[in-house]
C-alpha cells in the first residue's frame, strides 16, 4: 500500500506591525489561532514533564515500502528515507497538533505580510542555532529553499509552487515572493519550510540531492548517534537546546534517547512488541487489535491500550489503477472492478466491523462530496457538463459494496455489463478485448506480504469474472523504483490529507502530474474539468468558497472512477508498556502518529 507523505502547516493574523503589513507570532490560513503572543505551553503538554529515560519504537515504514531505510536525506526522489529523522530538523513555523491549518514561529519568531499577500518575510529567532553551535541565518532558509526547488521529490515541489522566490533582507531575515494575491495558502505552506544548514551540506563533497547514511546536522532537539543501515537508528537529545524553553517546544523531547528499530517482516514487529523489544505500538489492524492483545502483560497491565478519538483528516485508501495502461483508460471499466469489490465481506470477515467505508476522496472530514451536489457546487461542475459522469449533477456518490457473501454475484453482473460497453467480454472464461482478442489482465504491485490476506480475496474474485489477476510481492527498493517510474497496474494507496486542501491536489490528480516521475497522481489522471477544479480550490478567497470547490472537485474524481474505496478509522489503537507518563489532554490532530506523538510523554522508570 502506498503512503503518501508531505509537510504541510499553515497561517494566522495578528495585530499589524504597520498600516499597510501584518507582523504575527502564529499564522492561520482561516480564522485566528487560538493561542496568543504570550501563551507559556500548548495546552496539551505538561511543562513539568521530567527529562531522561529511553523510549524505542519500531518503525514501520510508509506503506510502499516495509521495515527498511537505505536513505538519511528527506529530499530527494530517489532512496527509502527513514521518517524518524525528522527529529533532527525544525522548519520555520511548526504546527500546534491541537488546530487545523494553524501553525506558530519555531526558528522564526515572527512573519510579516502585506494586505494583498504578495509577499512573505520571516525573522529568525537570533538565538536559533545549528547542533554544532552555527547560527540559523536567512542564508540558509534561503539555500534551503532554492535545494527543494532543484532537488526535492515532485510532491514536496507541489506545495511551493506559488512561491516565486527568496531574498535574504539581512542576517536573519528572508522574504519570499509570490506569485498568487489575496491567498493564505502560499504563505501558510512556506511557513512549514523545513530548514537545512548550507554550511555543512556543501562541505566535504556532501550532495543534497542524494541519498546518504552519514548523520545529517540539524537544528532539532536530537542528534543522531547512532546508525545501523536498515536497521536501528539511536537518537541522543541536545542537553540544553537553543528551542526547549520556547513556549511551543516547552514539556517535549523529554526522553534523553530514542532508539528506532526495524522489521521487515510485520508479523515479526508484531511479535517483537510482546517480547518487550520497543515501547509503543500504533495499531492499524482491526484483526489483531480485537484478538491479538489477549496476553498476559495486558491482562496484567504491564501493557496499557488506548482507544482514542482521532479527528485528523484521512487520506483515502483504496486500489488505484494506472490508466496510462490502455485496458485501465476507459472509466467503465474501472467502475466494474468497483463492481467486483466486496466490501461487506472484508468488513465482516477481516476487518471485524471496525472501519468506516470511504466515500470521498477527503475522509473524516468536512471538504468531502456527501449527498447530491448543491447548487453552489453545480455551478462549478456546469462548464464541464459534456465530459463529465451525467451522474455527476444528479446523485449521491455511493461506491459498491457487495453483498457480504465474497463472491459478489450482483457485481458480477453488473461489471460485465460494464465491461462488454467498453469492448470486453468472456470467451472461453477469459475476459478478451472484442476488437483484439487481448486478455484483461491485473497485477497488484506489494511489498508488504500482510497485506495478501485484503488483496488476494480481491483477485479471486476478478479470477471468476475472467480477468488474469494476481499479486506481485516485492522488496522496498523494487517496489520504491517501480512506483515512482509508474510501473504498475494497480496499487493499494492511502493519500495523506493536509487541510485544508491546496497546491498539492496538482500532485494527487493533476494532469501535469501524470507525466511526472515521483509524483503521487498513481492513477494517471489527465481530465481538465479536474485540472480547472483544483485551480478553482486554490484560488478560493475563504473556507466556505474552498469547501464547495473541493467538493465539486470530489465528485468529478469519484465518478471518474479513478479509485475502488477501502475504508478508514476515526479510531486511534495504541498499545504501550506501561512505563510511561503522558498529558492528560489528548492533541486533536495529532494522535497516534510516531514519534511525534509520543513526544510529549515522559519515562516513569527509575
Amino acid at each position: 500500500m502506498r503512503l503518501v507523505t508531505a509537510f504541510l502547516v499553515a497561517l494566522a493574523i495578528a495585530a499589524p506591525a504597520t498600516a499597510q503589513t501584518t507582523r504575527t507570532h502564529a499564522i492561520a490560513e482561516f480564522g485566528a489561532p487560538a493561542l496568543g503572543p504570550d501563551f507559556p505551553h500548548l495546552p496539551h503538554v505538561n511543562p513539568s514533564a521530567p527529562k531522561g529515560g529511553t523510549l524505542t519504537l519500531s518503525e514501520p515504514g510508509t506503506f510502499s515500502v516495509q521495515g527498511t531505510f537505505d536513505t538519511l536525506n528527506l529530499l530527494p526522489l530517489r532512496g527509502v528515507p527513514a521518517r524518524s529523522v525528522a527529529l533532527l530538523h525544525q522548519s520555520l513555523f511548526v504546527a500546534s497538533g491541537d488546530e487545523q491549518s494553524v501553525s506558530y514561529g519555531l526558528i522564526a519568531a515572527t512573519a510579516e505580510y502585506p494586505e494583498d499577500r504578495s509577499w512573505i518575510a520571516f525573522d529568525i529567532r537570533p538565538e536559533a542555532r545549528w547542533n554544532d553551535g552555527t547560527p540559523i541565518t536567512a542564508d540558509d532558509v534561503v539555500w534551503t529553499f532554492e535545494m527543494v526547488k532543484a532537488h526535492g521529490n515532485p510532491f514536496l515541489k507541489s506545495f511551493y509552487a506559488e512561491i516565486e522566490g527568496a531574498t535574504v533582507e539581512g542576517p536573519r531575515r528572508v522574504r519570499f515572493s509570490v506569485t498568487t494575491r489575496d491567498s493564505m495558502k502560499p504563505l501558510a505552506n512556506i511557513a512549514g519550510l523545513t530548514v537545512y544548514p548550507k554550511h555543512w551540506w556543501t562541505s566535504n563533497g556532501r550532495d543534497i540531492g542524494r541519498g546518504t547514511l552519514e548523520p545529517p546536522l540539524g537544528s532539532g532537539p536530537y542528534r543522531l548517534a547512532q546508525v545501523e543501515p536498515g536497521r536501528t537508528l539511536v537518537y541522543e537529545r541536545v542537553r540544553d537546546h537553543w528551542s526547549e524553553r520556547l513556549p511551543i517546544a516547552v514539556g517535549q523531547a523529554n526522553f534523553d534517547t530514542i532508539r528506532i528499530v526495524y522489521f521487515r517482516d510485520e508479523d515479526v514487529r508484531y511479535e517483537a512488541f510482546f517480547a518487550g523489544n520497543y515501547d509503543v505500538r500504533s495499531e492499524n489492524r482491526a484483526q489483531r487489535w480485537v484478538q491479538g492483545y489477549d496476553a498476559p502483560a495486558v491482562r496484567e497491565g504491564r501493557i496499557k491500550r488506548l482507544e482514542l478519538a482521532d479527528a485528523r483528516p484521512k487520506g483515502a485508501q483504496g486500489f488505484r489503477f494506472n490508466t496510462r495502461r490502455e485496458r485501465f483508460a476507459d472509466p467503465r471499466v474501472r467502475e466494474a472492478f468497483a463492481h467486483l469489490f466486496d466490501f461487506q465481506w472484508i468488513q465482516r470477515t477481516i476487518l471485524y466491523g471496525q472501519y468506516a467505508r470511504t466515500v470521498s476522496n477527503f475522509p473524516n472530514s468536512d471538504f468531502g462530496a456527501s449527498g447530491p451536489p448543491t447548487p453552489e457546487e453545480l455551478a462549478l461542475l456546469e462548464p464541464f457538463r459534456a465530459t463529465l459522469d451525467p451522474r455527476v449533477f444528479t446523485e449521491a456518490y455511493a461506491p459498491p459494496s457487495g453483498d457480504g457473501t465474497g463472491l459478489a454475484r450482483a457485481g458480477l453482473r453488473e461489471a460485465l455489463r460494464l465491461f462488454r460497453a467498453a469492448g470486453w467480454e468472456v470467451r472461453n472464461n477469459r475476459l478478451v478485448n472484442t476488437r483484439t482478442g487481448e486478455p484483461m489482465t491485473v497485477e497488484f504491485l506489494e511489498d508488504d506480504p500482510s497485506l495478501q490476506r485484503i488483496i488476494q480475496p480481491y483477485v479471486e474474485t476478478l479470477r471468476r469474472a475472467g480477468i488474469d489477476a494476481s499479486l506481485r510481492i516485492v522488496d522496498a527498493a523494487q517496489m520504491q523504483a517501480r512506483t515512482d517510474d509508474f510501473d504498475f497496474d494497480a496499487q493499494m494507496v492511502n493519500f495523506n490529507f493536509f487541510p485544508p486542501p491546496g497546491p498539492e491536489l496538482r500532485s494527487y490528480f493533476g494532469s501535469a502530474a501524470a507525466a511526472t516521475q515521483g509524483s503521487a497522481n498513481y492513477a494517471g489522471i489527465r481530465d481538465p474539468a479536474v485540472d480547472a477544479l483544483i485551480e478553482t480550490v486554490i484560488a478560493a478567497p475563504d473556507l466556505a468558497s474552498l469547501k464547495v470547490a473541493n467538493r465539486a472537485l470530489d465528485r468529478a474524481l469519484l465518478w471518474g472512477w479513478y479509485m475502488v474505496p477501502q475504508w478508514y478509522s476515526d479510531t486511534a489503537w495504541i498499545a504501550h508498556w506501561d512505563r510511561f507518563g503522558r498529558p492528560e489532554r489528548t492533541p486533536r490532530y495529532a494522535v497516534g502518529v510516531l514519534p511525534a506523538y509520543v513526544l510529549t510523554w515522559w519515562s516513569t522508570a527509575r
